[in-house]
């Protein structure tokens, strides 16, 4: 939900990388193919794969918030999520390396991201395992407040990243709101104060890092785009009063309608209610080929979905009954899907609208 640059990128990391290569990155990328959707509205169509690695950098810290509410930091999966990163990269990249021109911009920012993603884990898996472990130890089973602070600010994030970057969160009000918020005498006086020491030293170090992010934003990148421009095959009977964020472009002749959809997470909420209605996609972004999406279904085999290849699955570390698998699925078959998906009730966690 970037609003300073032209790519969607919560971690942020790889800013002065892209700063540099910036220019080098727009002149490689491949032209958009001729579409009804306005040209300043077009993205090329390997973006629906080379954003997954990006989401799952809001995966990751979500299956995090869930799990720290009622479980230790220290029994979390950071090495099995960092796996699973560098996994999912490989699969988008093998997906795109035939079919598209290389996009030199979006890999280096993956590698930026995964690299430094890939530091910050090992590091909090390091230090949970050994000081935190300690510590818990020493807490027994009894929350303290800054336990139940730490969780609490961690799934606030969550629901930050999922509409805004990274780096516009207050982790500097985070800080001083453990400090006023959480007493500094009371019982597991050890694990009070070891919190405090980890929650701190992340809420600063973040804090100072992302303000350096966000000025580098603000100068380097236009404002991207808040909205996704697609073709349907009709507009809905009922105009858009379900779906306020709908916009109607243009009415063609044929009953074909260019809109504006909400973009990133709302783009899935609004693709399931457009297939709910019978309304299916010809393009989207410029691009009437295929769009990834990502299902959470039961754990074991991969479920039979017409129209719809799968490209790579992932358990679900957290939660061993369930697992991710990524689906590609041809724009036109979208809306078919999604009814498919729904009437299974399987969990449809993100469409990638490039």
């Amino acid at each position: 939900m970037m609003r300073a640059r032209p790519m969607r990128w919560h971690t942020g990391y790889g800013l002065i990388c892209l700063c540099v290569l910036g220019a080098i990155a727009r002149a490689g990328e491949p032209s958009a193919p001729r579409s009804l959707v306005p040209i300043e509205h077009q993205r090329t169509p390997d973006q629906t794969f080379l954003t997954f690695p990006e989401w799952y950098l809001v995966y990751s810290p979500a299956e995090y918030a869930r799990f720290v509410k009622d479980r230790n930091p220290s029994d979390f999966p950071f090495f099995g999520h960092l796996g699973q990163f560098w996994q999912s990269y490989r699969a988008v990249h093998n997906a795109t390396k035939t079919a598209h021109p290389f996009n030199f911009g979006y890999h280096v920012m993956i590698m930026v991201i995964g690299v430094s993603t890939s530091i910050e884990y090992a590091l909090r898996a390091a230090y949970e395992t050994t000081i935190g472990r300690v510590a818990e130890l020493a807490r027994g089973e009894s929350a303290t407040q800054e336990d139940i602070f730490g969780a609490e600010v961690a799934q606030d994030y969550v629901d930050f990243i999922r509409v805004d970057p990274w780096y516009q969160y207050n982790f500097l009000n985070q800080a001083k709101r453990l400090w006023t918020q959480t007493s500094l005498w009371g019982p597991n006086l050890i694990r009070k104060w070891e919190r405090k020491y980890a929650l701190t030293t992340e809420y600063l170090i973040k804090a100072g890092y992302g303000g350096l992010i966000k000025l580098g934003a603000q100068s380097s990148y236009d404002a991207p785009l808040p909205v996704t421009a697609s073709v349907l095959d009709q507009w809905p009977a009922d105009g858009s009063a379900q779906l306020p964020e709908l916009k109607l472009l243009h009415r063609r002749e044929d009953g074909k309608a260019l809109v504006t959809i909400p973009r990133y997470q709302a783009f899935t909420a609004y693709s399931q209610q457009l297939a709910q209605r019978g309304i299916r996609f010809v393009d989207i972004a410029g691009n009437p080929s295929v769009i990834l999406i990502s299902v959470w279904v039961p754990a074991g085999k991969i479920p039979f979905v017409p129209q719809a290849k799968p490209l790579f699955t992932q358990p679900i570390l957290t939660q061993p009954a369930r697992q991710r698998v990524a689906w590609v699925v041809p724009v036109a078959a979208l809306s078919d899907v999604l009814n498919d998906l729904a009437k299974r009730r399987f969990e449809v966690e993100h469409v990638y609208d490039y």
